[in-house]
């Protein structure tokens, strides 16, 4: 049976009624809590976000407090979320709209797209929930729904594809404005928690009746997954240094490159240059010692990462001098740490 767009919509907007979810914070109809939230949620599961978001509402209540806010705030607040582009581009856009927009949100998906690190499918998000806009997303687990209830087969990677299926959840957008936030969040609740991409529970889906993907038998094979990238380990030292009071060094990351612009003991890709860098501490060789390796996975990368710990001169070091600074122990928790190295520290491997 061949699904029509109206009845795909009716069925999801009535499901998502009585089914979906309706407990998070940022269901909201204000512009600020939803971009925040969809921010947040880019590569990061619900559970996850329900922690760190009521933090940052709390901190930054308004979009002209987080603008005004110092970066090293905002990453410190964002520090174990992971990506922190985000973070970045997140102070970034709250900036643009401050200065370009007014201190007002853009109501169009092409107005929204034109703040840092908002895409097509987060803006839609925004659009659809904040400002009730005809605006479909089109996220992994949105993509997995519409391959599956409507059969469609095709390389993940192929951006024709995916311009297909863009297409499909345009045709299916519900005709009413009213009903954008319960049909956009519907889409999100029905991917995330029923057509799960391992065991999906089809007695669970409102489309289960319509489903193309089931009456073919296919549930498993679609969508194609895509090819898993390949994990390349990276060797990584840490010089981690205290001085004669407990206070532990720490560098600002550069922009640019592995947690950018957070705050970490100096990290090194070579042992030659950590060598370097402790001489003008004047440590030597000898009185670094070497702990137990510490682990991290990245997306595309396992860091292994090898502290080397030792007691330094109180004085702070001709060299870069200006990116660095002592820290008391009790108040590493202020700065916006790597999460490999705050979990160093909170797991007490720190002498």
């Amino acid at each position: 049976m061949v699904m029509s767009a109206s009845s795909f919509s009716e069925r999801l907007i009535r499901w998502q009624k009585t089914h979906g979810r309706h407990h998070l914070p940022w269901q909201v109809r204000h512009a600020y809590n939803v971009w925040l939230s969809e921010i947040m949620l880019q590569q990061t599961q619900v559970t996850t976000v329900l922690d760190y978001y009521p933090r940052f509402i709390a901190r930054f209540p308004t979009v002209q407090s987080l603008a005004e806010a110092g970066q090293d705030e905002v990453l410190s607040l964002w520090a174990g979320l992971g990506y922190y582009t985000r973070a970045r581009n997140l102070h970034k856009a709250a900036q643009q709209v401050v200065n370009d927009f007014g201190g007002v949100f853009p109501e169009s998906r092409e107005g929204l797209e034109k703040l840092c690190g908002v895409g097509r499918s987060t803006a839609a998000a925004i659009a659809a929930f904040a400002f009730l806009r005809r605006e479909t997303i089109l996220d992994g687990n949105v993509k997995r729904v519409l391959c599956r209830v409507f059969a469609r087969d095709g390389n993940p990677a192929d951006k024709k594809f995916e311009n297909e299926l863009w297409a499909l959840a345009e045709s299916l957008l519900p005709e009413r404005r009213e009903d954008m936030p319960a049909y956009t969040q519907g889409l999100m609740d029905l991917g995330a928690t029923v057509c799960k991409r391992t065991k999906p529970l089809c007695g669970e889906c409102p489309m289960e009746s319509m489903c193309e993907a089931k009456a073919q038998n296919r549930i498993a094979e679609l969508p194609r997954k895509k090819t898993p990238p390949q994990v390349h380990t990276l060797p990584l030292y840490w010089l981690m240094l205290r001085n004669q009071n407990g206070g532990v060094w720490l560098e600002k990351r550069p922009q640019k490159g592995i947690w950018g612009g957070l705050y970490c003991v100096p990290c090194f890709e070579t042992l030659a240059e950590l060598h370097r860098r402790a001489e003008h501490f004047s440590v030597f060789s000898d009185g670094l010692e070497e702990a137990a390796p510490v682990t991290h996975r990245l997306t595309h990368r396992l860091l292994l990462i090898t502290p080397f710990t030792a007691v330094a001169d109180v004085k702070v070091p001709s060299e870069n001098g200006s990116d660095g600074l002592w820290v008391a122990e009790k108040d590493l928790q202020s700065y916006g740490l790597p999460k490999p190295l705050e979990n160093y520290f909170a797991g007490g491997s720190r002498r």
